[in-house]
């Protein structure tokens, strides 16, 4: 970090030493990309600004010259990750007083969202129109996701020995490097470590699918990996089958809703996920579980009538 009382330095220099003394080694390799690309952002609107100099006029305005090109969200994503390293140049007295007070947080209107997950018919009709031969495709991981809610990683790294068809069980205990060079890595966290109950339909097709292949060698990934083809493969199943396209992660939202709407319970969805919480499934839910509160709202008021 640049000495205390430095006039001269520049807001941008002081944020990219900030991130290499504070957050390098210290987060996840997708965190740290965020990181670098508010750097990048910060650089190109206010390459001049000293951090003398950042009060809240100034701070606003670099705020409001982002909004103009990114929706509010990720507005308000870049001011969090600015808003880190300016509290810590207030607490070292760099700064007199914390410029983020009461910002502002503008931003573009949202595009219309894309449909995120399918209903059960949906689904039905797109496992209707996937061509499973005999020999691993891109079908058969779509087929996977979609009945076990494996993360697009967590599918592509696991191996025969993974399965263990006479308890209908499948162990997840890595991911594949799919945005790397490829290879085994650590799971998301250790909440994603976890045993996934497979239909027996499910374990009948992987059973033979297997039978030859090698124990500890992926399944479907074998060097680098691009979701956007796998994700080219969905789409055009999605438009045989006549229904919305939707991402291979939205088969993971497809499969929780499904779930969800089935009656099984948030703690019991939280677990097949391999989420660390039920707040994540709350909040990644809570469509589903508002529809189905009104559900049960409906439900009680039949029921009490029935009373009478």
């Amino acid at each position: 970090m640049q000495p205390k009382g430095n006039d001269s330095l520049l807001f941008c220099d002081y944020y990219s030493d900030w991130i290499r003394l504070y957050k390098e080694g210290a987060i996840r390799d997708v965190t740290m990309k965020k990181y670098r690309l508010t750097q990048t952002w910060l650089r190109k609107l206010a390459p001049d600004l000293r951090l003398c100099d950042l009060d809240r006029n100034a701070y606003q305005q670099l705020i409001n010259e982002y909004a103009v090109a990114h929706e509010r969200q990720t507005t308000m994503d870049f001011h969090h990750q600015l808003k880190g390293a300016i509290l810590d140049a207030v607490d070292d007295g760099l700064i007199a007083k914390d410029p983020t007070r009461k910002a502002i947080i503008k931003g573009k209107a949202p595009r219309a969202k894309k449909p995120k997950y399918l209903n059960q018919f949906e689904l039905h009709k797109l496992l209707e129109v996937l061509e499973l031969g005999e020999t691993i495709n891109w079908d058969w991981l779509i087929l996977l996701i979609a009945k076990t809610g494996l993360r697009f990683s967590e599918a592509l790294a696991l191996t025969p020995s993974d399965f263990d068809f006479s308890r209908q069980m499948l162990t997840v205990s890595k991911t594949w490097d799919y945005k790397g060079e490829g290879g085994f890595t650590p799971t998301k966290n250790a909440s994603s470590v976890r045993k996934v109950p497979l239909d027996w339909q499910l374990v009948i097709q992987f059973s033979e699918l297997m039978r030859n292949a090698p124990k500890t060698s992926s399944l479907f990934a074998c060097g680098k990996v691009y979701n956007s083809t796998v994700n080219g493969v969905l789409a055009r199943r999605c438009q045989q089958a006549g229904i919305p396209v939707i991402s291979i992660h939205g088969l993971r939202h497809t499969h929780a809703s499904i779930l969800l709407f089935a009656g099984v319970s948030i703690a019991s969805v939280a677990r097949r996920l391999g989420h660390a919480s039920m707040t994540t499934t709350q909040k990644t839910y809570l469509h589903v579980i508002q529809e189905l509160e009104n559900q049960d709202i409906d439900l009680v008021m039949r029921s009490l009538s029935a009373l009478a």
